[in-house]
């Protein structure tokens, strides 16, 4: 039987009966959590379990974003805090900043991997600009698409290498947004030469990766009319030029830069080339709608789901975790420590 092109949230730490039904029906490709479902270890491991028991999938998705700073759903007094991108790009050694943001993931993929988590919505690719809003602001890792798209990598290696797929994020990018995508539709209207030379840079360097998340974000220069969720326009762009043939998934459906009712969101979304649709919040009734304008996943999408997936190593990379988590607390002289 097909899954639903979708990744729905839940709105607490433990599966109620009607969001098990719901989910049991429906069938959705994968889920995602928020602070909202994390108490203990303990617990995040039962609800992975039960939210992939509705499914009937030992190894559906489940998402979580982890990048490290100001946006991290697990932290004390269970879990490590981890820097923000730009913390990486403040150490003197470029190589020691390679290094370490590779061991950042591989010690985040480490602390996932153990609660039954296996997608982090991370690295961060976009590239800011001066003036633009602080949406992205230290989440980047760097100020150059060169240093993003280094440490990106890097990053999106390590957890890798721990078992756990990254999803590169907000392709095409969305360092020059003037506002937050979270409350408003941002408008960039910088040149399809400057779009090129800086905001796609790193998503094509980094276009081999298993997963990405779309950006809410209209670039005149390439489609006016939508943002590049739903723009056919975008998506051409990021599949032939960028070369990107991994899992194109959308952010948040719930984010106010959309318009119109849930089911046209999502369909909107899918009939202009994104694989999967994703929604957060764990409502019910707009669960409901984005379900009714979803579709299973099928074709291209379902290849494509079935290789990143693919990705997920059987066994991870060895780490010896003390050694590693002593060698990057020294790096960053203990100010991620707690």
């Amino acid at each position: 039987m097909s899954r639903l092109a979708a990744i729905f949230g839940c709105a607490g730490p433990r599966l109620t009966a009607d969001e098990a039904a719901f989910f049991r029906e429906v069938r959705p490709w994968g889920f995602i959590l928020f602070k909202r479902n994390i108490e203990t270890p303990d617990q995040v491991r039962t609800l992975t379990a039960a939210l992939r028991e509705t499914v009937g999938d030992p190894a559906a998705p489940v998402l979580v974003d982890q990048e490290g700073g100001r946006v991290q759903r697990l932290g004390p007094p269970h879990w490590r805090r981890y820097p923000p991108g730009r913390a990486y790009t403040e150490l003197a050694d470029p190589l020691q900043r390679r290094e370490m943001a590779r061991l950042g993931g591989r010690l985040i993929a480490h602390d996932l991997a153990a609660l039954g988590v296996n997608v982090d919505c991370a690295p961060v690719l976009d590239v800011p600009v001066a003036g633009a809003h602080d949406i992205i602001g230290d989440r980047a890792y760097g100020a150059t698409p060169e240093e993003v798209a280094t440490l990106g990598r890097a990053a999106a290696e390590g957890l890798i290498a721990g078992g756990v797929l990254p999803v590169i994020k907000h392709i095409p990018g969305h360092g020059r947004a003037q506002s937050d995508s979270h409350e408003a539709l941002p408008v960039v209207v910088a040149s399809r030469a400057a779009l090129e030379a800086a905001d796609f840079a790193p998503f094509r360097v980094n276009s081999d990766m298993p997963m990405a998340m779309s950006a809410h974000v209209v670039f005149t220069a390439i489609d006016p009319a939508a943002p590049a969720t739903q723009s056919a326009k975008v998506v051409r762009l990021i599949r032939r030029e960028l070369g990107f043939d991994g899992l194109l998934m959308t952010d948040d459906l719930s984010m106010k830069a959309l318009k119109g009712d849930f089911a046209g969101r999502a369909r909107a979304a899918l009939d202009a080339g994104c694989d999967v649709v994703l929604h957060c919040n764990g409502g019910m009734a707009e669960m409901t709608a984005v379900a009714a304008g979803a579709r299973p996943l099928a074709g291209a999408a379902a290849r494509r789901a079935k290789a990143a997936l693919g990705r997920i190593a059987k066994a991870p990379e060895p780490l010896d975790v003390a050694w590693a988590r002593a060698r990057f607390e020294a790096a960053f002289e203990g100010r991620w420590a707690a």
